[in-house]
């Protein structure tokens, strides 16, 4: 067992904290709020975000960067991924020499298009190899100790081998792969979709429309995902399919939340201003268009949600947009 430090006390990043706790790992949480720091470590419960888990003994909760990276091998990044490049600048001078770090972040950096992994590398060097941690696996089952299966990504065996031994528990399981990119491009275009799902059910289209909207939606990205290099199995796999379907028909889910309120005639930043957590398709959608350009791939459903989020169209018309597009054959490849 070993020292482990878990960045962003979310609720993804507390979930990860108190599963590794519970494995046996000595655990720094770091909080950016240091009020949140102060009564979690009190109350042994994040109330924000998980008030019905209680800490275990061996997670404590700091707001000093610098206490929660000290002689600890592995960290893990569970922080919002558009405040990913500054939380890792300001870690790096103090991440001990050849420690793991750790991605559990879905998204893609607005004007750079990077993938998280892709950011935390430039911010920490090569010296430091960079695990994927992805799947269908929502924070709160992932914290009552509910089964989960995710993927462990990277190019370094090793560090993948090292990160499936040390986050493996009677619950949550990891497989491995070396397809970063499939991974992480499934991880994050898999929340756009997730919006035009929340979409078809809040306007009552049926479950014809919900499976549709879900199959057409993996063939969307697993477009991109091979045009930049990922593998096609990847996105049929728990990175891909696994999290698309879950994010899709999920209660917890909170992309699926933002396209159900949509559909119900809300304003969006009415919606998000009601959110304690971030729905990360929201800021992904505009980042994945400039892929898909960059790649030259088509990507209807994202285009058509970035025009109903950037208020140019309403739901009903991006709806009958998609519907109406030229018929073709399913496996046309853009």
């Amino acid at each position: 067992m070993r020292a482990v430090t878990v960045l962003g006390a979310g609720s993804w990043g507390t979930a990860l904290a108190v599963h590794l706790g519970r494995v046996g790992h000595d655990v720094r949480l770091w909080a950016r709020d240091e009020a949140l720091a102060r009564e979690m470590e009190t109350r042994r419960a994040n109330a924000v975000y998980l008030p019905d888990v209680t800490l275990p003994p061996s997670v404590s909760v700091t707001p000093s960067i610098v206490d929660a990276l000290q002689a600890t091998q592995l960290v893990v990044a569970a922080i919002p991924s558009h405040g990913c490049r500054a939380v890792i600048k300001s870690a790096a001078p103090h991440i001990a020499d050849r420690a793991v770090l750790v991605s559990s972040m879905k998204g893609l950096e607005t004007g750079t298009l990077l993938r998280m992994s892709e950011v935390i590398a430039q911010e920490v060097g090569p010296a430091h190899p960079v695990v994927v941690l992805s799947g269908p696996s929502f924070a709160a089952e992932v914290a009552q100790q509910l089964p989960t299966a995710v993927l462990a990504a990277s190019s370094d065996v090793q560090a993948t081998e090292l990160v499936q031994a040390d986050f493996r528990g009677p619950y949550f399981r990891l497989y491995g792969s070396d397809d970063v990119i499939g991974v992480e491009i499934g991880g994050a275009l898999k929340n756009i979709i997730a919006i035009a799902a929340g979409v078809v059910e809040g306007l009552g289209l049926g479950h014809n429309a919900l499976a549709a909207l879900i199959t057409r939606g993996l063939a969307e990205v697993t477009r991109l995902a091979c045009a930049a290099g990922g593998r096609r199995e990847t996105l049929a796999g728990l990175s891909g399919l696994g999290d698309l379907v879950l994010t899709c028909t999920g209660n917890l889910s909170r992309n699926r939340h933002v396209g159900i309120e949509l559909a119900r005639g809300r304003r969006l930043a009415d919606i998000l201003a009601g959110m304690k957590m971030i729905a990360e398709g929201v800021r992904t959608t505009s980042a994945a268009l400039a892929l898909g350009e960059r790649y030259e791939v088509e990507l209807p459903i994202a285009t058509q949600m970035a025009e109903v989020l950037a208020g140019r169209s309403d739901v009903r018309t991006a709806i009958e947009t998609l519907m109406l597009r030229r018929q073709r054959p399913e496996h046309e490849e853009r």
